[in-house]
């Protein structure tokens, strides 16, 4: 197995429950993280190797991660596993799952690329690299079929770990936060990239917001590795002292808070399955940002948006992530009690639809692949 970043991480780990529950001898090896490792799997190398992202920053690290894909894949042929699985990190896996395809290995991808969003050239490349795809979104196998991709829906297994209605009573106690305290949550990001782009962004609206907002509590999870960069962000915002740094603990952070601030991702689909109102921002290099612009081909960037067909939460990107901006659109939520009830409502329905017994499921479609 292979996955790049926490939310791959989290994914695979969630995915090994399944596999081990129906194969309880499997041995699992590759690169992963802390929630793979705490299923036994080995991790060859650390998931942070391939936490990058955008073409600039693919390109300053490109050496290393050809290196890296180069000796697993050998490694790979020399002693052939009975499956391969690539979790997301399409950039990285995809080429090495056909490279393992065309020498026999079975190969299965789990997240379907968002060929939806932009790069619909990439069906080809998925078509040549997996011999099964498991998505996460219900309108995904229609569309990879009409490649002629064999895929499965397993729904998203982060719907099946996170309750329907979450216990923020509980998640404050957890956190030492009182039931009254209006409680802001800011998650900056899990690459290196990402909080360098987006953490002074954030903690500059922190700023703005505490002069209308005084008693308003700052949370921050911060993923491995990441607690200095949020730190050295804090300080340059002069925040010392007034945003709270908490090591991993995403999930009780998303319980306990009122509204959210997010960087583009994974953790704004966690922050809609926790029914939490949010504000997605995302900024990148600039070049990359005029490369992918024109391959874009939604409306949307943030997965509550696209699942959801339209703007329920705004989206800030670019320039248009500035604090300014950012501030006045979390104080439009703060002010709009009814808007953010409603909002809350179409994040559970959501919610109904991306539940699914998904280590099952998927584990059904990788037993008919090893099946052939």
């Amino acid at each position: 197995m292979v996955a790049g970043e926490a939310s791959g991480d989290l994914l695979a780990g969630l995915l090994l429950q399944g596999l081990h529950a129906r194969w309880p001898g499997l041995r699992a090896a590759g690169i992963g993280g802390p929630q793979m490792r705490v299923q036994g799997f080995e991790s060859w190398w650390p998931h942070e190797k391939l936490a990058v992202s955008g073409y600039v920053e693919v390109l300053r690290h490109y050496r290393e991660l050809v290196g890296i894909r180069n000796r697993l894949r050998e490694r790979l042929l020399q002693e052939p596993p009975d499956l391969f699985v690539g979790v997301d990190a399409p950039d990285f896996n995809l080429d090495l799952e056909a490279a393992l395809k065309q020498r026999g290995i079975r190969t299965v991808h789990f997240v379907c690329p968002s060929i939806w969003a932009w790069r619909p050239e990439r069906a080809e490349k998925l078509r040549a690299s997996a011999d099964h795809v498991l998505c996460l979104f219900p309108f995904e196998p229609e569309l990879l079929a009409s490649h002629g991709i064999a895929s499965t829906y397993v729904g998203h297994p982060l719907a099946g770990v996170i309750p329907m209605e979450p216990d923020k009573s509980a998640a404050r106690q957890a956190l030492g936060i009182g039931p009254a305290e209006e409680v802001l949550a800011i998650l900056p990001g899990s690459r290196a990239s990402e909080i360098a782009h987006m953490a002074p962004r954030f903690f500059g609206a922190a700023v703005l917001l505490r002069k209308s907002r005084p008693g308003l509590r700052f949370l921050v999870p911060a993923a491995p590795g990441r607690r200095d960069g949020i730190e050295k962000a804090v300080r340059a915002s002069r925040l010392d002292g007034q945003v709270r740094i908490v090591d991993g603990q995403s999930h009780a952070v998303l319980a306990a808070c009122d509204l959210v601030l997010v960087a583009s991702g994974t953790a704004t689909l966690e922050a809609a399955l926790f029914k939490r109102p949010m504000v997605i921002a995302y900024a990148v290099n600039w070049l990359t940002h005029r490369i992918m612009r024109p391959r874009q081909l939604q409306p949307w960037v943030g997965l509550p948006n696209i699942l959801c067909g339209e703007f329920v939460v705004p989206e800030l990107l670019q320039h248009d992530a500035n604090p300014d901006a950012l501030a006045a659109a979390l104080l439009d939520w703060l002010q709009s009690p009814d808007t953010m009830a409603a909002v809350q409502e179409k994040f559970r329905a959501l919610h109904l639809v991306l539940r699914r017994d998904t280590p099952r499921l998927a584990s059904d479609a990788i037993q008919k692949v090893l099946e052939g």
